[in-house]
């Protein structure tokens, strides 16, 4: 699992929810190399592996937040998050914002349910 970058819990329940931290595509503390398709796949690697910390895998998620540094990458974003989460279909909220933490290009945050 991935250090936070800041002062917070990468994962917290609340009764029978999970919450996650939003999830950018480092490791070792830095942003990947390789644009926003590298910054993605490492972003699910990272929210695997903050669920399976509490024992729950992408399969529980029930409602996800994608931050966008660029809405112009949301439909390459889009067929990178169907194949990551297969014919699993949560809720999901897509917003562009100014910024990232690290200067990343996209942001997940998940909710899953225990």
């Amino acid at each position: 699992m991935a250090k936070p970058v800041g002062p917070y819990t990468p994962i917290v329940r609340g009764g029978d929810l999970l919450f996650t931290a939003g999830q950018v595509g480092i490791v070792d503390g830095a942003i990947v190399d390789g644009g926003l398709e590298s910054e993605l796949r490492q972003v699910f690697a990272n929210l695997r592996a903050v669920l399976s910390s509490a024992n729950a895998s992408l399969a529980d998620v029930v409602k996800t937040t994608v931050f966008l540094a660029d809405m112009g990458d949301y439909a390459k974003m889009n067929e990178i998050y169907m194949e990551e989460f297969g014919d699993h279909r949560p809720a999901r909220s897509a917003v562009e914002v100014a910024s990232l933490p690290l200067g990343a290009q996209v942001e997940i945050e998940a909710i899953a349910t225990v």
